[in-house]
């Protein structure tokens, strides 16, 4: 681990030449927030990078738990940010758009804060193993092992098809695993343990138990993991993407068809209604609903009558459709 360079900065151009061609209003603000959130502590640093980065020995010899909060945001130099910026660019907006802005703030916090966790685990491992303490000196920075995390989720949400790695086409499946290795090779300064440890997150949470845990701490439950269509309901209305109505006002654990279930927060005054929906409306074709609705009204109609006049001519709840016809034709008449 060593202080920050300071040089010309140029990964800060390319960087912002990156942001521009892309157009700021098509990335999503949750991705644009974080990639701020990052330039913003490296041109700004809340401590030294020595005060900021992750080992062993610092966050759990010396109990200084900040360092789980504050290192995957700070940079050792403009390249390092630059890097990790332009492929949370492509991962975010990808990631984004299929799980919803909500959801994918919930994800980068709980990545940022559980690869910190598997990469103290897999270096205190390594020391045991070992008997070697200099693992446990290892202090790491920077947002690439969150980053890892994210290739897995986002192969996972988006299978098939391949990546170019040096010339060479690798399915998408195993492209984390040779990027994994071909970094270290090429730049042994980097921490092939805190790249391993956002692969592992991220397959905790395709494979393992770690997204329904997420679920279940959100106070929500879905049958099929796509977020993005998902409305989160709160004391003060619902905020987040889709539809903002459940079907109707049964409040509890709803169902919206296939792919849809909710917890709604029955105690909220601000919970909203459903609009009415009509009872012969559902599952009929347009000439079926026009029908029942002439049937519904005609039969209106009927009560009305005999309400005023119990010696009227009696109409039959369920009229022949010649009759439908006829008496439409001599409504239209009068």
């Amino acid at each position: 681990m060593r202080n920050r360079q300071r040089g010309t900065n140029l990964g800060l151009f390319l960087l912002a030449s990156q942001v521009f061609q892309l157009g700021i209003d098509n990335i999503p603000p949750v991705t644009l927030a974080t990639l701020g959130l990052n330039v913003y502590l490296f041109l700004f640093p809340l401590k030294p990078l020595l005060e900021t980065c992750l080992s062993v020995r610092e966050a759990y010899w010396y109990r200084d738990w900040s360092r789980l909060l504050l290192s995957p945001f700070h940079h050792v130099d403009d390249m390092h940010l630059y890097f990790n910026m332009a492929s949370l660019l492509w991962k975010g907006i990808r990631l984004e758009k299929k799980l919803g802005g909500p959801w994918f703030a919930y994800l980068l916090s709980v990545f940022s804060l559980l690869t910190g966790f598997v990469y103290l685990l897999l270096e205190t491992g390594l020391t045991h193993m070992t008997e070697d303490s200099s693992y446990s000196l290892q202090c790491a920075v920077g947002f690439s092992g969150v980053l890892f995390g994210l290739k897995v989720v986002n192969n996972h949400y988006h299978p098939g098809g391949a990546t170019n790695i040096m010339g060479l086409p690798i399915a998408n499946r195993y492209a984390c695993w040779v990027e994994l290795v071909l970094i270290h090779i090429m730049n042994p300064g980097t921490s092939f343990v805190g790249h391993l440890s956002g692969i592992l997150v991220g397959l905790l949470y395709t494979t393992g138990p770690l997204k329904k845990l997420m679920e279940v701490c959100a106070g929500f439950v879905t049958s099929n993991g796509h977020y993005g269509r998902q409305t989160y309901y709160n004391s003060s209305g619902y905020s987040g993407y889709g539809m903002p109505y459940p079907p109707n006002t049964n409040y509890g654990q709803q169902n919206y068809g296939a792919p849809y279930r909710q917890q709604f927060n029955t105690n909220s005054a601000h919970t909203p209604t459903a609009p009415p929906q009509h009872p012969y409306s559902a599952g009929m074709s347009e000439e079926q609903q026009y029908e029942a609705a002439l049937k519904a009204s005609l039969n209106d109609r009927g009560g009305h009558t005999q309400a005023r006049s119990s010696h009227g001519p009696h109409i039959p709840s369920n009229p022949p459709p010649e009759e439908i016809r006829w008496r439409r034709i001599q409504r239209f008449d009068r």
